[in-house]
């Protein structure tokens, strides 16, 4: 395979370029390329801190919240513009990196997207999902906040 790449990159070589073949067939001296401005190598992003000790809990938090942004519209709660709006501060508050809030928002997402696929009408199994969803977030903000403050 090494020996048919080394061929091809010979006769791409040998090959004049359509430029200069047109030039030279015009009697035109050829046209040179510029000179390529140096690239500079590009720099690594720094390194992302550790997760934090609750990291587990804050993407299960957010995967609440997307199921109930999904839930909660679909079922027409009051509340339903709250979820989002929800995130978003959670987001602004917990995504320090952009690592750190591509995990948040890819948690939020996915429990968005799960109830979507599932449910087309608000059902009682939908509003029975919204409870238990809303029971279990808070519960989990409150264990959050009391162990880790905030």
């Amino acid at each position: 395979m090494k020996r048919f790449g080394a061929t091809m990159l010979i006769v791409a070589l040998a090959l004049p370029a359509p430029a200069s073949a047109q030039g030279a067939r015009s009697g035109q001296a050829p046209a040179r390329a510029a000179p390529a401005a140096p690239a500079k190598p590009a720099e690594p992003p720094p390194p992302e801190p550790p997760a934090p000790a609750y990291e587990k809990e804050m993407l299960r938090l957010s995967e609440i919240v997307g199921a109930l942004a999904f839930l909660r519209s679909l079922c027409a709660a009051p509340d339903a513009g709250e979820w989002p709006t929800r995130m978003q501060a959670l987001l602004e508050s917990e995504g320090g990196t952009p690592g750190r809030r591509e995990r948040l928002a890819g948690a939020y997402n996915r429990g968005y997207r799960g109830y979507a696929l599932t449910y087309r009408a608000c059902t009682p199994s939908a509003t029975e999902a919204s409870a238990r969803f809303l029971k279990e977030g808070e519960t989990l903000s409150r264990n959050l906040a009391g162990r880790y403050g905030g």
